[in-house]
């Protein structure tokens, strides 16, 4: 059981630092776009 958790903690974790990191490429290649 605490197993279990520790995954979906670990998912949740992963696809939280994912969305920051794609989003945060996603914003930086948008303002060297404007330059």
């Amino acid at each position: 059981m605490r197993t279990d958790s520790n995954e979906f903690i670990y998912a949740v974790a992963t696809i939280v630092i994912a969305h920051f990191v794609i989003g945060f490429i996603w914003l930086w290649r948008k303002l060297n776009k404007k330059k």
